[in-house]
């Protein structure tokens, strides 16, 4: 004879409408925010063949492009620029007639009550594709960090909501708190890239932004196999005065979510990245997964794992998606 136990785990499970009363994590609209990418000099949007389904948008289209998703109800984005203007320290994105600004302006213009968010960083940027002021061959932190008040200070006055540092140099968030907070700019908050590593999952951006980059950032960027300084990282920027804190790439961190999030009681992103969205692409194309499953299946890991925000470039299907449920 089989016993029984008194509790039974299935009774919770056996209606959705059941399964639903008692769902521990949920998703929303509002915990996305979607990459877009902006090209300089095209008339046209160009196809990201490693990314399908990304564009490069034409700046003459960026303002239809974002009232088109704010009508679906995706709520904030984050700009790259894709410039045609590149020099050895990324000097176009602090002149206020540059790629990043002109993006900025057209953006607020167009739907003044989405979030728009600069990522803020030289990789784009650059001619040589790193993320910062090169300096014997490797990066100058606090030479970059000087650049990178100014960039920061010129994404202001352009009017953008959110400061967002990609470029992991040591201090970056207090010397950009210190250059907001000097100019009147008190009001904007950084979300931090404050735990980013040196991570293969990044491929695809990099045709994305039509980058040369050569060699790696494993000077700057932080080794995948390290999981106590991860959180020291973030703890370091929240010290700084980082509004939300940031883990990228996603799906092989997790762990290091959860150490963030029990570690701080900041508002946490995640970015799901280039790699990890062409890997589901890819798979989905082969016919061996439901790709809808396994994308709503990972937003939920990641919210689990502790996220409150997350960047991915499925954003917009995801928020069709959760209009069907």
């Amino acid at each position: 004879m089989t016993t029984t136990p008194d509790f039974r785990f299935r009774r919770l499970r056996r209606t959705k409408v059941l399964r639903q009363l008692v769902r521990e994590n949920h998703l929303r609209p509002e915990d996305f925010i979607l990459p877009i990418f902006v090209e300089e000099g095209i008339q046209e949007p160009v196809e990201i063949a490693s990314m399908p389904g990304v564009k490069r948008f034409p700046e003459t289209q960026l303002g239809g492009e974002l009232r088109r998703l704010w009508q679906l109800g995706v709520k904030a984005v984050i700009l790259f620029g894709v410039s045609q203007h590149k020099d050895d320290c990324g000097s176009d994105t602090w002149n206020d007639k540059g790629l990043m600004a002109r993006c900025i302006r057209t953006a607020k213009a167009a739907t003044p009550d989405m979030l728009i968010i600069s990522d803020n960083c030289f990789c784009e940027y650059t001619d040589h594709g790193h993320c910062g002021v090169v300096h014997d061959n490797d990066v100058d932190n606090d030479s970059t960090l000087e650049n990178l008040q100014a960039q920061v200070i010129t994404a202001a006055r352009a009017g953008v909501d959110m400061i967002a540092p990609s470029g992991m140099m040591d201090g970056m968030i207090a010397a950009i708190r210190e250059a907001l907070d000097s100019e009147g700019y008190t009001h904007i908050p950084i979300m931090s890239y404050s735990t980013k590593f040196a991570s293969a999952f990044y491929g695809p951006f990099r045709d994305a932004v039509d980058s040369n980059f050569k060699g790696t950032r494993n000077t700057y960027q932080m080794d995948p196999a390290n999981g106590r300084e991860a959180l020291a990282e973030s703890l370091q920027d929240e010290g700084e005065g980082a509004d939300i804190l940031m883990v990228k790439p996603g799906m092989a961190y997790l762990d290091v979510i959860r150490e963030i999030r029990d570690g701080s009681n900041q508002p946490l992103a995640v970015y799901h990245v280039s790699g990890e969205y062409a890997m589901i692409k890819a798979a989905a194309a082969a016919g061996v997964i439901d790709e809808k499953s396994i994308v709503l299946e990972s937003m939920i890991a990641f919210k689990r794992a502790g996220c409150d925000l997350i960047l991915t470039y499925y954003a917009e299907d995801i928020i069709n998606w959760l209009k069907e449920e």
